[in-house]
């Protein structure tokens, strides 16, 4: 439990950096020691995971309070925190006036990654046929009483389509007595109510928005998705990006909140998979086991070949995932992508491979370790790296278009994927260029 002495004098910069290893007792008493003045922008910065946490630990007679203070979008995502309690998720609905819970109940209705889902219905509204004047004025009664957050301000008819979007700097520039058609801007990009989240946080990385409308099949405007809304999603779909590149499933919470037998499953399924494509490798070696029984010294270079083609393979994919996540390039750029790589790759296997040839020659000279074939034998690493590259490197950069192109997340390539994929062909290329080249002299 926390000491209350060293609580009482927490700041609440302090209080942020330590509270992800606070036990639930000590972020309880460290929030209740905060000022009010800032606790309500402490308990607005937690995620929802970490606010359903602390509701969940509240006694009734304080939950309210907090429960009221988030939007209608934060809200619905509390709810679905502590849905995995029984009961919890009517505790927290039974807490809000009727309008807010029949506004979560709407968002609830969405798929958790979708627009629909992220959205905020309190928005910002006006009538096109308003004047700049009487704009203004309706604007200041909807921010006294419901709108958290205005960025622009939405032009509606009587059906509550949208028709048009204005800044605030345009409405305060513009002529007192002109209308809001005349000045709104009727071109605007907007999202549907079932745009992934990915999609919707691209168009704010290419436009630079501060929120992006969100409209159902019939052009009616149904809420607004803010900006602050998609920091999150960036951090998640970044550390769900990483996560799967390292070869595991992503997870749902904190590493620290994933129970064991969670954390197992999660890890277990791909290391079986690779473990298997790893059985693959040692099937390759066992078809070449005469070249190896006559030629141990081709044994030594195994790792060294199959590491530089699935590290060069890696590098491709990693770079692939991350171009397409940001949307730097399409699946119909494919061939581009395919020769840069291709010529990537025979430039760094030709590096490469000239070292391992240097480094062979130099060490027979120094300590005569690799026979009277020695140049031969660096010939053939040299050209099994130039190949295994080469491959590792083309295989890398096409694997996840391929699996875009078919439906699945890129990501999924991940690096010990590719270097399983790279190590089978790799023993493949190097034993059949050394039975070429060393044929009749080690073979």
């Amino acid at each position: 439990m926390m000491d209350s002495p060293q609580s009482a004098s927490l700041s609440v910069e302090e209080l942020h950096e330590v509270w992800p290893v606070l036990s639930i007792d000590e972020r309880l008493e460290g929030f209740r020691l905060l000022p009010t003045s800032v606790a309500d922008d402490f308990f607005l910065d937690l995620s929802a995971r970490e606010q359903a946490e602390l509701i969940t630990h509240l006694p009734a007679s304080e939950r309210r309070t907090w429960v009221r203070l988030l939007p209608p979008d934060d809200l619905a995502d509390l709810v679905q925190a502590v849905a995995v309690e029984p009961g919890q998720a009517d505790a927290i609905l039974a807490q809000l006036d009727d309008a807010s819970r029949r506004e979560v109940n709407v968002l609830l209705a969405y798929a958790e990654d979708d627009a629909g889902g992220l959205m905020n219905p309190r928005f910002a509204r006006v009538r096109p046929e308003m004047t700049i004047d009487e704009a203004i004025g309706y604007l200041r009664k909807q921010a006294r009483e419901k709108v958290e957050t205005v960025y622009y301000a939405y032009a509606l008819d009587a059906e509550q389509r949208l028709q048009g979007v204005l800044s605030l700097r345009q409405l305060f520039q513009a002529a007192s007595d002109k209308k809001v058609a005349d000045v709104m801007q009727h071109d605007v990009v907007t999202v549907s109510e079932n745009t992934d989240q990915e999609v919707v946080s691209q168009l704010f990385t290419e436009h630079g928005f501060m929120a992006l409308p969100v409209l159902d099949e019939q052009n009616r405007m149904k809420g607004i998705v803010t900006v602050d809304d998609i920091v999150d999603v960036v951090q998640e779909e970044a550390t769900e990006d990483i996560q799967k590149v390292g070869g595991m499933e992503a997870l749902e919470a904190p590493y620290f909140e994933v129970g064991f037998f969670g954390m197992l499953k999660k890890r277990i399924g791909w290391l079986l998979v690779l473990f298997l494509g790893q059985m693959l490798t040692a099937t390759a070696m066992s078809s070449f086991e005469g070249a190896i029984e006559r030629a141990v010294v081709l044994s030594l270079f195994v790792p060294l070949i199959i590491s530089s083609g699935g590290n060069s393979g890696s590098q491709a994919s990693t770079l692939i995932i991350r171009a397409l996540a940001l949307g730097e390039m399409r699946l119909k750029d494919w061939w581009r992508v395919a020769r840069r790589e291709v010529l990537s790759g025979l430039v760094l296997g030709f590096v490469l491979g000239a070292v391992g040839l240097a480094r062979i020659v130099v060490w027979q000279e120094v300590a005569g370790a690799y026979g009277e074939h020695a140049f031969l034998l660096g010939c053939a690493v040299a050209l099994s790296v130039l190949g295994v590259v080469t491959f590792g490197t083309l295989a890398g950069s096409m694997l996840p278009l391929v699996l875009r192109r078919f439906g699945f997340d890129p990501a999924s390539a991940s690096a010990p994927f590719v270097a399983t994929l790279v190590d089978v062909s790799g023993v493949v290329i190097y034993f059949t260029v050394a039975s070429l080249l060393l044929r009749g002299t080690l073979l």
